[in-house]
């Protein structure tokens, strides 16, 4: 095998990958029309549905070529009935996403806005339900990834479907790491990009959901043809193929990706991101960072660091001084702070985090940034 570079990617996707999967993607040309590859698509689509414990006779996993965004957009678009608007759980710049989507195809849709560092208050939610028996369809992230904040799905979808709704979740930042159980979570449709969890390759996307309301949406309003999800899961339950061309070669490293996803282990890989994610906090605290949510409401996952109050703190400078070395750290997405991320994500371990901790330290000493870092009383909160 060719030795490849192997950066530490700490930022929220695409992650750090194995040179396994990286290798996966050399392979002989084939058309993806071949029934030896559709017979490959069968299995990873099965794969997918079990890596969240789902029933194949319940549910299914449909395919498409795009990023995590394309799966809220196939989502919002597809499965909204005539007549129905769609309830937005917005506490992130990721169900923020959710909303726009709406407003670029016209749906109807609340928006039920909360503040971006809190969970969302479930009685508010309820409450929009009981107001509004028009919403068929409530829309949340599972880790808003711009923060690192855990939202309750399990509760909101059982609410969902207490008032008759479709529940669909953003899963993008927590599908193959943080264990989910589709149907136990009440979640009907949940969805994830392949340079995430599963630490593949980008360009290819997938939405997990129910069989029952894929096929019940085929009479709903169609509001777009590439991203239709009905359209999309026919095509595969016909032919056994994506419906336009398929990103072949990605879908090598996924096949990849997934066999040493099961060589790992469900609670072994959550462990090892659990322990990464202990790193940071410990990393970040001999430092003297603040955080921006608390730790118990964190989703494991994503830790959001405060800018300090010092003046010769430099984020771009730090930045390129950490990636010179092979390490990539990444901005925050809140508007009310400066803050920036350390994400547990890929196939990495707390080696890697002692190592890169060695490296940022340095950085912050050349930038002549205090050390420990220091806030003025009207900075951010412990």
């Amino acid at each position: 095998m060719a030795s490849i570079k192997r950066n530490v990617l700490l930022n929220p996707g695409p992650a750090t990958t194995t040179d396994t999967v990286k290798m996966a993607q050399v392979v002989p040309d084939i058309c993806p029309r071949e029934k030896e590859f559709s017979g490959l698509m069968k299995q990873l689509r099965e794969d997918l549905v079990k890596i969240v414990h789902g029933d194949l006779d319940t549910y299914t996993s449909v395919l498409f070529c795009g990023s995590g965004t394309l799966n809220i957009d196939v989502c919002l678009n597809s499965l909204l009935p005539e007549g129905k608007r769609i309830l937005i759980v917005n506490n992130g710049a990721y169900s923020t996403r959710a909303v726009e989507i709406c407003q670029y195809y016209g749906l109807p849709y609340l928006d039920l806005k909360l503040p971006e560092t809190e969970k969302p208050n479930l009685t508010l939610v309820e409450e929009a339900l009981k107001s509004h028996p028009d919403i068929g369809l409530v829309h949340t992230t599972h880790n808003e990834t711009g923060t690192g904040l855990l939202n309750p799905i399990q509760e909101i979808g059982a609410l969902a479907h207490q008032y008759g709704a479709v529940f669909t979740v953003d899963t993008t930042s927590t599908y193959a790491m943080r264990p989910i159980h589709i149907a136990e979570d009440h979640i009907d449709f949940c969805m994830a990009s392949a340079q995430k969890g599963l630490m593949a390759m980008t360009g290819l996307s997938f939405v997990i959901g129910n069989r029952a309301i894929i096929e019940a949406s085929k009479a709903y309003p169609k509001r777009s043809y590439y991203c239709n999800l009905y359209l999309q899961y026919e095509h595969f339950e016909k032919t056994g193929e994506m419906h336009f061309t398929p990103p072949v070669q990605t879908i090598y490293a996924a096949i990849q990706a997934i066999k040493e996803y099961w060589a790992e282990g469900e609670e072994a890989k959550w462990a090892r991101h659990t322990r990464v994610f202990q790193a940071i906090h410990q990393g970040l605290d001999a430092l003297g960072f603040r955080q921006l949510i608390r730790k118990e409401d964190q989703a494991g996952l994503v830790v959001t660091a405060l800018y300090p109050d010092d003046p010769n703190w430099n984020f771009e400078k730090i930045h390129d001084d950490c990636y010179q070395k092979g390490f990539t750290i990444y901005p925050g997405k809140i508007s009310a702070a400066g803050t920036f991320r350390l994400c547990a994500l890929g196939a990495i371990d707390t080696g890697d985090i002692q190592d890169f901790f060695h490296v940022f330290r340095q950085a912050l000493e050349d930038s002549g940034v205090t050390l420990p870092v220091f806030y003025l009383p009207s900075g951010g909160e412990e």
